[in-house]
């Protein structure tokens, strides 16, 4: 094993694969269950049965870029697909976008996306590095900074890594089509952008490159720049992108419908109790590892409906929620959310928070827009302002009428926001 250190003081390790034990149609049952679209299917055959026979795994590279501190779920798909690959054997590849980050990916854009600072994706790499360890396997795993061999490159490298690729190719990128047709800027350096994550297949040797549905027009460039270099082009291979919990819009934290790999385990639990029905099997197949034999059937005894539709979604909270805090944190989760969602109770392990003094008016009346936005419970004083008048504030279980309270009859009560928010107040 050899170790170096990578941008930003961070560590990389590089392990040797471990040998095959599962057979390739095996591997290959599992791995393609909830995949999208894989170029080319019999390429991925031929390469896992020859890592049957040799036992040395396959180079999966999955890129990121930290565009923002944190992940949800939505994110972790390909991160989840990509253990998938660690747990038979196969070599993680996983490249922190630090150099195109500074770029941005234009992918899905209507307009040019705003250029992060070094120091902003510097931060954020670091958050993405301490959440991703939450998912993937520690072995074989390599985690590499694509500055490392692409700040090295220079103007040199870059005209020559250009000169591969013509205008109207790229125009045949339906988002680069439709801002083109639709007179609105696009930069050079967004150009540059699908040659630089392909160039990172051919710095890396990939033989696997995953990604979500709209990265496969940056995926066949790896293909084709791995070609140009005689070597044996990746195979690309993606994934759908998850809805939120609305069921409509993709997971984003922009819409709110999403649910974090950080979230705690009872919010976890309890939002994920709230995936459209007709989303179980698909959030099934792509955040968990439940067997797609078992999805197969629990798709089908959620098309007939009755309580077997509950019993999915409770399996569904437990899986994911074990995968990122452990069984015991999920199960107690679920019976914090029977407690206040089945028998109406107040959970007994209430963090204790006290009364921020802007929230409290003479010393003895508190504005509960102030207090509820001082606790991180709203994030401002309008949303705090909109969920009193919605009914969605409680005090001991009972909502609050008005935006203001006597401090004497919220000191050391429970206050209550939504369904799965609880603080004491002291």
């Amino acid at each position: 094993m050899v170790s170096a250190t990578g941008h930003g003081g961070s560590q990389r390790r590089w392990y040797h694969p471990a040998p095959m034990t599962v057979p390739a149609a095996e591997q290959l049952r599992i791995l393609l269950s909830g995949s999208e679209q894989v170029i080319r299917t019999e390429e991925l055959t031929e390469r896992i049965e020859r890592a049957v026979a040799t036992g040395v795994g396959l180079r999966v590279k999955l890129g990121i870029d930290p565009s923002a501190p944190d992940i949800h779920i939505g994110h972790a798909v390909p991160l989840r697909k990509l253990r998938r690959f660690q747990q038979f054997g196969h070599t993680a590849v996983l490249i922190i976008g630090d150099f195109t980050g500074l770029v941005g990916d234009p992918t899905g854009r209507s307009e040019t996306r705003k250029v992060l600072t070094a120091e902003q994706i510097k931060a954020n790499a670091q958050t993405y590095v301490d959440q991703v360890r939450r998912i993937l396997l520690p072995d074989p795993l390599e985690i590499m900074f694509n500055s490392s061999w692409l700040d090295p490159l220079g103007a040199t490298g870059i005209l020559g890594l250009a000169g591969k690729m013509t205008v109207a190719r790229m125009l045949e990128r339906d988002d680069f089509s439709k801002r083109y047709q639709g007179g609105q800027p696009i930069s050079v350096v967004e150009f540059m952008y699908p040659l630089l994550q392909g160039y990172d297949s051919v710095a890396i040797r990939s033989d696997v490159e995953l990604g979500g549905t709209d990265q496969i027009f940056n995926l066949l460039v790896g293909r084709d720049l791995q070609r140009d270099a005689g070597m044996e082009p990746q195979i690309a291979f993606t994934l759908p992108l998850l809805e939120g919990l609305d069921g409509v819009q993709k997971m984003s934290k922009t819409y709110g419908n999403y649910v974090g790999v950080a979230d705690p385990a009872p919010e976890m639990f309890g939002k994920l109790m709230r995936v459209p029905d007709h989303l179980i099997g698909k959030y099934m197949r792509l955040a968990t590892d439940i067997d797609p034999n078992d999805i197969d059937a629990t798709e089908r005894a959620v098309t007939a409906g009755g309580p077997a539709v509950a019993k999915a979604k409770r399996r569904l909270a437990s899986a994911v929620t074990e995968i990122y805090h452990g069984a015991d944190a999920a199960r107690d989760a679920e019976s914090r959310f029977d407690s206040v969602h089945v028998s109406h109770e107040i959970p007994g392990d209430i963090e204790e928070a006290t009364i921020p003094a802007a929230a409290l008016r003479d010393g003895d009346v508190v504005w509960l827009p102030a207090l509820l936005s001082g606790l991180g419970l709203a994030s401002s004083n309008s949303e705090a302002r909109r969920l009193v008048t919605q009914g969605g504030v409680r005090v001991d279980g009972e909502p609050v009428q008005g935006e203001e309270m006597p401090a004497n009859q919220v000191k050391g009560r429970v206050l209550q926001v939504g369904r799965r928010k609880f603080v004491r107040l002291v």
